[in-house]
C-alpha cells in the first residue's frame, strides 16, 4: 500500500442497482494487501470541500471530507472491492453525487478497513432491520447466515423500484417497508418491526438506519423486549440534514462522551480553581 493510511485505487466501473443505490467496483495495485473476509466493514473514502475526489497521496495529510461507506464485497483473485452508495436525492452528499459521475480510470484515496459488523450466528433466531444506508451492511450479514436461520429482515426504501433481489435463508423472511421522505419520517423502521410477530427463543438484533430512526429502535429493544447488550448490534450511518462530521459529533453525545466544547469548559473552570484568573 502506497503511504502510510491510505491506498489509491482506481473505478473499474460505476453501476445503478436501483435509483437510490449505486454501486462502485474499484480495483489497482494498492488492494494487493486488502485483507479478505472484511465484508460488512468500512472504508474512508477522501474528498475535497466541493466534493472532487482526492487521488494524490501528498494531499493525505490535508484536511479533507472523509466518508465512511461498507466493503460490500472483496475478491482477491479478481481484485475487485466494491462498495454501495446510498443516494438521497437532491439532498445526496459530495461522495454520492462522486458516486454517480465517477468513469472508469478515476482514482481515489481510501483508508481501511474496519472491523466487520456481523450477528451472532449461534442466536435463535434474527432480525436484521436497515435503511438504504445499512442495506450493504444487512446483505452482508445475510450471506453469511448458517442455512437453517430463522428471522425477519425489515428493510426501508424510498420506492418500490429500490427492492433488490438477493439470496436469503428459506426460514428469514424479508419485508420492504416503503418511505418516500427517509428522515422526516423516522418511525416507520420502527412501526414495520412491532408488526412482526416475536418468535421464540434468543434472538439477535442487528440495526443500521438514520439517526433517530436508531434511536426510537434502540429504546423499544432494551425497554420493551428486554435485549441485553450483548444481542444487539445498533448504530446509526447518518442522521437527516446533517454532515457526517456533525452527525459523528451527535453519536458522541447520544453515548454520552463529552463534546469538544465541554472539555475546554471543564479545563477552563480547573485552571480558574488553580491559579485563580478568569480565562
Amino acid at each position: 500500500m502506497s503511504g502510510a493510511d491510505y491506498r489509491t485505487v482506481v473505478v473499474k466501473n460505476s453501476v445503478e442497482i436501483t435509483p437510490h443505490m449505486q454501486r462502485v467496483i474499484f480495483t489497482g495495485n494498492d488492494l494487493a494487501d486488502f485483507p479478505e473476509n472484511y465484508e460488512s466493514g468500512y472504508v474512508k473514502l477522501m474528498y475535497s470541500n466541493s466534493g472532487q475526489a482526492i487521488s494524490d497521496q501528498n494531499q493525505a495529510k490535508e484536511k479533507h471530507l472523509k466518508r465512511t461507506y461498507t466493503v460490500r464485497s472483496f475478491s482477491r483473485e479478481d481484485n475487485e472491492l466494491s462498495i454501495e452508495f446510498s443516494l438521497h436525492g437532491s439532498k445526496s452528499g459530495p461522495a454520492a453525487r462522486w458516486a454517480k459521475s465517477t468513469r472508469p480510470g478515476d482514482k481515489i484515496l481510501m483508508s481501511g478497513p474496519g472491523p466487520t459488523k456481523l450477528v451472532n450466528n449461534q442466536s435463535d433466531w434474527f432480525l436484521l432491520a436497515s435503511d438504504m444506508s445499512g442495506l450493504p451492511a444487512l446483505c452482508c450479514n445475510l450471506e453469511q447466515l448458517p442455512k437453517h436461520a430463522q428471522g425477519y429482515a425489515v428493510i426501508e426504501i424510498p420506492s418500490e423500484e429500490d427492492r433488490q433481489s438477493f439470496e436469503v435463508p428459506v426460514g428469514l423472511v424479508v419485508k420492504w417497508v416503503v418511505n418516500d421522505r427517509p428522515g422526516e419520517k423516522p418511525s416507520a423502521l420502527l412501526d414495520a418491526i412491532k408488526s412482526l410477530p416475536w418468535k421464540d427463543g434468543n434472538p439477535y438484533i442487528w440495526v443500521a438506519c438514520e439517526f433517530e430512526s436508531m434511536k426510537r429502535i434502540r429504546h423499544y429493544m432494551k425497554d420493551s423486549c428486554k435485549i441485553e447488550p450483548e444481542n444487539i448490534y445498533i448504530s446509526s450511518y447518518w442522521k437527516f440534514d446533517r454532515t457526517e462530521d456533525q452527525h459523528r459529533i451527535d453519536k458522541r453525545v447520544d453515548a454520552g462522551m463529552p463534546s469538544f466544547m465541554q472539555i475546554l469548559r471543564k479545563v477552563t473552570m480547573e485552571l480558574q480553581k488553580t491559579f485563580s484568573f478568569k480565562v
